[in-house]
């Protein structure tokens, strides 16, 4: 696939390789890791916006972040258009650059509670949550899906009203909400929206290779593409994409996550997530299945750099 620098709203980004927003793993330390192998944007976590309003300590956890992180982009979830403005220019966003509004989350308690991909089906609601978002002056981008269901999918209608209400990117998952996860994306949704607004389009949903990036952006014409889930199991495929290798082995990420989570976060959260980045690593990794019931055990971080350092130097 083609490399190339995008521009969204007033910022230039690195590379048009983007790691998705994913609940429980992109946190500050797993942001910054990618950036090193070459993303060019990556999201927080899925931040709440009634969470934020009411001051909840976790939601709040969501938006660690530090100068060394250069672009800085939340992704906010939330149905009321008023709460969405109000949280978009609070000071607790001061220092993101980007605000993505998540309007493809499928999981049913979102989609009931009329947010995620509940507000592809209210094209008015959706069109004033961006505007007043858009009111903070930061760059707003969205990420939805295809559509609903697969016998009815509106991904260029959909697009064509967000470029409307002012929005500077656009990511489409190329599968309806009640795909959730599984199933082979519909590229051609992709293709329609790309050329339905003048917008940068992001392809998202089943790209594991560079082979599959290629294919998805010569498919759809896609600005860029975004990885998900594969994006854990295998950072090193922001380097493969983008050609920008760190040079450093899995052993070497590893440790160096745990000291930079260590540093910004207490130590219950930088053993669970470590536990969880190593698990998915582990997947690439043969041999290593016996030593994950001993990694979940480890119960202090010295322990868990033993265990990591025992499975990631075989």
């Amino acid at each position: 696939m083609e490399i190339k620098k995008i521009r969204v709203g007033n910022l230039l980004l690195s590379s048009n390789v983007l790691m998705a927003p994913l609940a429980g793993y992109t946190c500050f330390p797993f942001r910054m890791l990618a950036y090193e192998l070459g993303a060019g944007l990556c999201f927080t976590e899925m931040c709440g916006a009634n969470g934020l309003k009411y001051d909840d300590k976790a939601t709040k956890r969501l938006l660690v972040t530090s100068e060394k992180e250069k672009v800085k982009a939340v992704q906010l979830l939330g149905g009321i258009p008023a709460v969405m403005e109000k949280m978009a220019g609070s000071e607790l966003l001061r220092e993101f650059d980007i605000i993505d509004i998540n309007m493809g989350c499928p999981v049913p308690n979102v989609f009931k509670s009329g947010e995620g991909s509940a507000l592809m089906l209210d094209q008015k609601r959706a069109a004033a949550i961006i505007r007043g978002c858009k009111r903070s002056g930061k760059a707003i981008t969205v990420k939805c899906r295809t559509g609903i269901r697969e016998d009815d999918m509106f991904a260029a209608e959909f697009a064509r009203v967000c470029e409307d209400a002012g929005a500077d990117m656009i990511t489409i998952h190329g599968r309806s909400r009640s795909m959730m996860y599984d199933g082979k994306p519909y590229v051609r949704e992709i293709a329609m929206a790309k050329a339905a607004v003048s917008i940068p389009v992001i392809a998202n949903g089943g790209i594991f290779s560079v082979e599959d990036a290629t294919r998805i952006m010569d498919e759809t014409g896609a600005d860029g593409v975004m990885v998900a889930r594969y994006g854990l199991e295998h950072p090193f495929i922001f380097s493969e994409l983008t050609g920008r290798s760190s040079g450093k082995t899995a052993h070497q990420i590893l440790m160096e996550q745990v000291n930079l989570t260590a540093q910004y976060y207490d130590e219950t959260f930088t053993l669970g997530y470590i536990k969880k980045i190593a698990s998915y690593m582990m997947k690439k990794r043969k041999g290593t299945k016996k030593y994950k019931e001993r990694l979940f055990q480890c119960g202090n971080l010295e322990e868990l750099r033993e265990v990591v350092s025992l499975i990631f130097s075989m």
